[in-house]
């Protein structure tokens, strides 16, 4: 069981770092317009950085959350 969560939150983590996806609003849009190739993709992974980590705190507390409330 315990191999089976690692191997699914690598998973996780690598399809949520794919360059292809557009996690910008329309302001970051299009200041990266501006910016050029290069800077935007720079700039849309730190947009994705930015929005894994509440995810993985939320997903850690749940899990603590659901280990706690197994043993009873």
């Amino acid at each position: 069981m315990k191999k089976g969560l690692i191997i699914l939150l690598i998973a996780i983590c690598i399809s949520c770092f794919d360059y292809n996806a557009n996690a910008q609003c329309s302001i970051c849009t299009k200041t990266a317009q501006q910016l050029g190739e290069g800077p935007a993709k720079g700039m849309n992974t730190g947009i994705l950085y930015l929005a894994f980590i509440p995810f993985a705190i939320v997903g850690y507390v749940g899990y603590r959350w659901w280990k706690g409330n197994k043993a009873d």
